[in-house]
């Protein structure tokens, strides 16, 4: 049953995440709002990179990410990005299909060699906070870059503040 409820959220929020990669424009790929900060194109990059992670997280009892060959393309091509975004998406989605209920109990770990970076913990506390949250938190980072370099924010759980003030 709650294997049922993360694979009708992961869709719903697919679509919400792909919204807001589609509103990045080019022009302001480059934007970073601190020294200290990605770019809105590395941000927009992490967000569509976090969906390939599924694999390792729903598919290996111990995931590591040092032996994972991770796809990036460019940072300031938006287009490469959705692209990225939408490969990912599909090998996430096959990843989490082929979940049981007893896989979500079972334990994970995360390495980047012999380090252990998470875990062990059961995989559904892994599904919700190190895929899903991980995504949402991003996203919310993406859509202050967006508002702050004046762009328009999509609707995801209803219209935006500034689709309501329309009248």
């Amino acid at each position: 049953m709650i294997l049922q409820y993360l694979i009708g959220e992961f869709e719903h929020e697919v679509n919400n995440t792909r919204k807001l990669l589609q509103a990045v424009p080019e022009k302001d790929l480059s934007y970073k709002p601190s020294e200290i900060s990605w770019t809105m194109g590395q941000l927009s990059q992490h967000i569509a990179t976090i969906y390939h992670w599924y694999v390792g997280a729903l598919t290996q009892d111990v995931y590591d990410v040092a032996t994972d060959p991770l796809e990036r393309g460019d940072p300031n091509d938006i287009k490469a990005t959705l692209a990225l975004f939408e490969n990912n998406v599909e090998k996430a989605r096959t990843a989490l299909k082929s979940l049981t209920e007893q896989k979500l109990q079972d334990n994970w770990i995360m390495k980047a060699g012999e380090r252990v970076i998470l875990g062990p913990m059961p995989r559904g506390i892994v599904s919700r906070g190190f895929l899903f949250n991980h995504i949402y938190h991003h996203r919310g980072e993406l859509i202050v870059y967006l508002r702050a370099t004046g762009n328009k924010v999509p609707g995801m759980y209803g219209p935006t503040y500034e689709e309501s003030r329309k009248s």
